[in-house]
């Protein structure tokens, strides 16, 4: 009796019929076939990596806020001051049979009440304040030299450009609080040697 071996059992991978091949069958290559790299393995420096901070930057505190605690310090001092010296008196209970005295206008819109004083009411109420709108929309446009720049010395047109404005329009309402008494006539306040003064200031026209 001969002792035969069996030869061993091979899987035969019978082919995939092409009007059934799935995705997944579709990307099945032979190893043969697949192309392999080699990549170099590339160290790291560190686990966690850490960018480097701008050199011209400063910590809120303290070089911001006390900046800031100082200017809101100074602006309380003004304000105590102006309470102080300046006569603002409550005028008496409102009376229906009585027509009050013409009001000025709210400081942030004296400025164009005193425009009025100078020009014609389409010019100081309409076109003035659209001409500003429309200027100040097109300042970014004008100031086309360096439009990366964030420091406002590398921005100059646009920085003078707003400062006249800023100039102007604080100008106006400066003479509105300060200048102009009854019948919106120019007076002079707190300086009685003048012919024209007035002890204090005038809210009403």
């Amino acid at each position: 009796m001969t002792d035969t071996k069996q030869p061993p059992e091979t899987r035969v991978v019978l082919p995939v019929d092409p009007t059934r091949r799935t995705e997944i069958d579709k990307q099945r290559v032979p190893m043969s076939a697949r192309p392999y790299r080699l990549l170099a393995l590339v160290k790291q420096d560190a686990v966690v990596r850490i960018q480097k901070e701008p050199d011209d930057t400063v910590m809120t505190w303290p070089h911001l806020l006390s900046i800031e605690f100082l200017a809101a310090g100074m602006m309380s001092i003004f304000l105590l001051l102006m309470g102080l010296f300046i006569n603002a008196p409550l005028e008496e209970l409102a009376n229906g049979n009585v027509t009050p005295a013409v009001a000025k206008a709210p400081w942030y819109f004296l400025g164009l009440q005193e425009l009025l004083a100078y020009f014609h009411p389409t010019v100081a109420g309409v076109l003035t304040p659209l001409l500003v709108l429309v200027g100040a929309a097109l300042i970014p446009f004008v100031d086309r030299g360096n439009l990366t720049a964030t420091r406002p010395s590398e921005r100059k047109t646009a920085v003078i450009l707003f400062t006249l404005f800023c100039a102007l329009g604080l100008t106006l309402t400066f003479v509105g609080i300060f200048f102009r008494g009854p019948g919106y006539s120019f007076v002079i306040p707190y300086l009685p040697f003048f012919e024209n003064s007035s002890p204090g200031l005038h809210f009403s026209l």
